[in-house]
């Protein structure tokens, strides 16, 4: 049984970003019973209509401070100069048509790259840096194949399915944007799709009302009770985790995430060389460490298993 899962999401957008610790919970809960399609929004294609908007580098860190109550990492030091997100796209496109195993890490790599970091993502060098930090990725094969026009093709299908939105549930709850025509989805929108039956959650929701959609769309489906090791749940989720994401992993039903538990814990188990901290704006990213790398563990296996590549992220500090 498999349900099919259209994400909607865009790089650049903080709200998607912020959503990562609610997605986490659904690939930890549900794994492989879940069959994501990522679709990039393409929010921006020149940097000039975000400043049309008014947006500015400090408005836009100074917009961080917000988000950061939301648990994901983010870095305040401005950025040279506003950016577009379509070039980052096209990147996360490439990706998929090249080397699909490393889609979802170049999607998070660009994520933690413009939040927790000052690149320019539409200047072709700093989006090079933030690739060159996926494992296993050829990212000079993706910076060459951004102007072919297979991947502009596909490109333009993704910005044109996302703009499909107009009398959808998403438009109908306020959760659709309309900036450059037709209505489109927001980032991170989510559409569950299982024998003909479709259940929209559209833009920025929290966990409940996507285990509400998937119980009524499948009342059959596995679900993997909250774990209390997040060494298990690293294990289950194989790219690294922000502390938000694991705590979130961790909460029990109608309990919020205990960010500082979880991080305790993780402290523990670094001290042991089981897992990785790697600093990440104003909080880190953990890791499977050396020492437990080779053990086998439970997060592995039902239901299902949870498929992802490895990134790093990077090393340097920066609502659509």
């Amino acid at each position: 049984m498999v349900v099919d899962v259209t994400h909607f999401s865009d790089p650049g957008c903080p709200w998607a970003y912020s959503a990562s610790p609610a997605h986490a919970v659904l690939r930890w809960r549900y794994g492989d019973q879940l069959r994501w399609r990522l679709v990039v929004i393409g929010l921006t294609e020149q940097a000039e209509q975000y400043e049309r908007r008014g947006y500015t580098p400090a408005g836009s860190a100074r917009g961080y401070l917000r988000f950061r109550r939301r648990g994901m990492p983010f870095a305040t030091q401005p950025r040279a100069r506003v950016s577009a997100t379509g070039l980052a796209c096209r990147a996360i496109v490439a990706t998929r048509l090249i080397a699909p195993e490393c889609e979802h890490a170049v999607f998070r790599a660009l994520q933690f790259a413009w939040f927790t970091t000052p690149l320019v993502l539409d200047a072709p060098d700093d989006l090079e840096e933030a690739l060159g930090r996926v494992d296993g990725l050829d990212a000079a094969a993706v910076l060459a194949r951004l102007d072919d026009p297979e991947v502009e093709a596909a490109y333009q299908a993704d910005r044109a399915e996302a703009r499909t939105a107009e009398g959808t549930p998403t438009h109908a709850q306020g959760k659709a944007a309309q900036t450059d025509g037709p209505v489109r989805y927001t980032a991170p929108s989510l559409i569950f799709e299982r024998d003909g039956a479709r259940l929209e959650a559209g833009g920025f929701q929290p966990v409940e009302a996507y285990d509400v959609l998937l119980a009524n769309l499948d009342p059959a489906l596995e679900r993997r009770p909250p774990s209390d090791d997040p060494l298990e749940i690293l294990r289950a989720l194989p790219f690294g985790l922000a502390t938000q994401e694991i705590a979130a992993v961790m909460a029990g039903p109608n309990e919020a995430p205990h960010p500082e538990g979880a991080e305790a814990a993780l402290i523990d188990l670094v001290a042991r060389g089981c897992v990785t901290r790697q600093a990440l704006g104003d909080d880190a990213l953990w890791r499977v460490g050396p020492a437990a790398r080779d053990q086998s563990g439970p997060g592995r296996t039902a239901p299902g298993r949870a498929r992802a590549a490895h990134h790093t992220a990077p090393q340097r500090s920066g609502r659509r």
